[in-house]
């Protein structure tokens, strides 16, 4: 039987792997810090913390697949991003090594290629360029595993039930400032939970084969979503504001001007980010559900934790200018 360790179990995506590798025939251990994972009779804690080199020591022994999930993403603590997500990657990387681990799957973000536009690009073709602490620190984090023969899975906007960034920001934005960007045309690459986990889930006992160590997978879904389909859905499944006018990216870059923060999620949901993730589905023997389907799912649980963000006052200083106040067509283009 495979033993697989499991770091992040309490997290978003690791809260569905741990899900799937219940009902697989593995022993399985999860890697806790502060906070219990989910109650698993059947698994084996293991405490340790990636910022104290020392309480790895053996964290790994017995040990045949590592899944690494966890991180930090404190835009705000550019020092514990380093401490986490570079320094500790790298030493659990090593102790792994050092117990005789065969898999090591590691959880990244395609963030670490920075701003787009960025379309339709494989394994291979773009050069990382992190732009915030979270994604430098991730970026050198990979190394470590790829170094150690170890797969890495980028993907790049994750949703469904525990998501507290991809929706809770786009649902912020979109009531403060209800407004389309160039019609809503922007491609992004979305993955939902279950299925980003369902991949890392099959990696952990699949036989690797030949496919050669140090391996970097994008993992989206094999058809993007536009913009404006995904603020429709969230309109109708969520209640969010529709938006009532549309800006040139240029013009919302100018209205945005000193908030270095909102420009960064401009940059993000502005332009397009998709990626071929075919390499990955091919791989795992993995088909992912349909956006309009999985996100239908997820609604109950978004309307039930994110109610608060849709009482948002409009805000003030973002109001679009006046010669932008027509709204988009029925079809959603300007």
């Amino acid at each position: 039987m495979t033993t697989v360790l499991l770091t992040g179990a309490a997290g978003f995506t690791g809260r569905a792997v741990h899900r799937l590798l219940r009902d697989q025939r593995v022993e399985l251990r999860l890697l806790t810090h502060r906070r219990p994972p989910v109650a698993d009779p059947a698994a084996r804690l293991v405490h340790a913390d990636l910022a104290r080199r020392g309480t790895l020591r053996g964290v790994c022994d017995g040990v045949d697949t590592l899944l690494h999930l966890a991180c930090t993403v404190d835009e705000d603590d550019p020092r514990a991003c380093g401490l986490v997500n570079d320094r500790g990657t790298a030493a659990l990387v090593a102790e792994a090594r050092r117990a005789g681990v065969r898999r090591i799957v590691h959880l990244s973000t395609a963030a670490v290629y920075g701003d787009g536009p960025h379309r339709g690009a494989v394994e291979g073709d773009l050069v990382p360029a992190p732009v915030s602490a979270v994604s430098r620190s991730r970026l050198a984090g990979e190394r470590a595993v790829r170094a150690a023969g170890g797969v890495v899975l980028r993907p790049m906007f994750v949703y469904g039930p525990g998501d507290r960034w991809l929706v809770p920001r786009l649902v912020r934005t979109l009531t403060a400032l209800p407004v389309s960007v160039d019609g809503g045309r922007a491609l992004l690459s979305l993955v939902a939970v279950e299925d980003l986990a369902a991949a890392i889930a099959a990696l952990a006992v699949a036989d690797w084969g030949p496919v050669p160590g140090g391996a970097v997978h994008h993992v989206g879904h094999p058809e993007p979503v536009a913009v404006r389909d995904l603020t429709a859905a969230l309109t109708e499944h969520l209640g969010v504001p529709a938006p009532a006018a549309d800006l040139t990216y240029d013009e919302a870059r100018e209205l945005l001007a000193g908030r270095p923060r909102d420009l960064r999620h401009l940059a993000l949901f502005g332009q397009d980010h998709h990626y071929d993730s075919g390499r990955v589905w091919r791989r795992t023997g993995h088909t992912p559900g349909a956006f309009a389907t999985r996100f239908a799912a997820a609604a109950p649980w978004y309307r039930a934790h994110l109610a608060p963000l849709t009482h948002l006052t409009p805000l003030t200083p973002l109001a679009p200018p006046a010669a932008a106040t027509a709204g988009p067509t029925e079809d959603g283009t300007p």
